[in-house]
This record gives structure tokens, sequence and C-alpha cells, in this order.
């Protein structure tokens, strides 16, 4: 037995459920047919039956339907750099604050700072998540100069331990 194919779409999945159906292959059939093939996670047996179903009441299209509702409007790149502008001038500003000044839910500001800009808050400040190499560069640059004073004191030695722990004594 061959192994599972690991790359596959939605509309991989559909097509094999369409040509086995249209076969007179058994819904149920179908199902293990896919797992066996896709593994478990490509489709699930309601789904299989739904896609059946849709195919013998006609359905050609393998493409998902339009869906109603509102589309999330408040999340495009103008929203994101506005946000990010007022990060920039006050990095104390709450979520709350930018929701009520650029009339945006709450959750879409969150939404647009944590997922989008990618910040966090630390001390009540909004930093980026992941230091830039430049920030890297500098804070071993601080911990070499600190460390040199701490060594030309010579009361005291510095130990530096695994995980870059390190301790004066006397």
């Amino acid at each position: 037995m061959a192994p599972p194919i690991a790359v596959w779409s939605k509309l991989d999945i559909r097509a094999v459920v369409r040509f086995l159906f249209a076969k007179g292959t058994k819904c149920s059939v179908i199902y293990r047919e896919i797992v066996e093939n896709y593994g478990e996670h490509a489709m699930s047996m309601t789904q299989v039956y739904q896609w059946c179903s849709c195919i013998k009441d006609g359905r050609t299209s393998l493409q998902d339907e339009p869906r109603s509702g509102r589309p999330n409007t408040a999340n495009n790149d103008w929203n994101t750099a506005r946000v990010d502008e007022l990060i920039k001038v006050d990095r104390r500003v709450k979520l709350n604050e930018i929701s009520l000044k650029l009339d945006i839910l709450k959750t879409n500001v969150y939404e647009i700072v944590h997922d989008k800009l990618g910040y966090r808050k630390v001390s009540a400040r909004w930093v980026p998540k992941i230091l830039s190499d430049e920030h890297k560069r500098q804070r071993v640059e601080i911990f070499q100069i600190l460390l040199h004073r701490c060594q030309q004191e010579g009361d005291e030695t510095v130990d530096v331990g695994p995980g870059g722990d390190h301790r004066a004594r006397n």
C-alpha cells in the first residue's frame, strides 16, 4: 500500500469525490478511499456525504460558493497603517483607545495589532514580537561591555553559566 498523499488541496479531494460518485461508488466507500489515500484529515465523512448530495443535485463547481454575511472590511492595509502609526506615536496606547479613535471593533484592532503587525505588550508598551538582528547585536555588545568592566575591576569574578547565566561574586 502506498503512503498517503502529503500535499493536496480541497479541490483535489472534491474532484475525487465527484469522480468516484460518478462511477457509482457509495459515499462510505468514497470516504474510506479518501482516508486511505489522503489521510484522516483530508475530509470528514459528513463532508463526503454533503458533497455527494450536492453532486447528486446537479452541482458541477468544486469551488466554494459565495457566503452570506458582511465581509470583514476593517482588516485592510489602510487601517493596518493607521493602527501602526498610532502605536508608533504612543507605545502605551490601549486597544480601546485605538478602537475609539479609528472607529473599528476592538476584536479587529486586536487582530491587526497581534496578527498583522506582530506586536505584543511588554511593561504596558507595544513592542515587536521578534527582535531584529540589530537589536540582537546591540544586546551582545552591551553584555560584552558589562562583562569587560566586571573583569577589569578585579575584585569580582564573573561566572557565565549554561544558557548565558552570569553571576558576579566577591
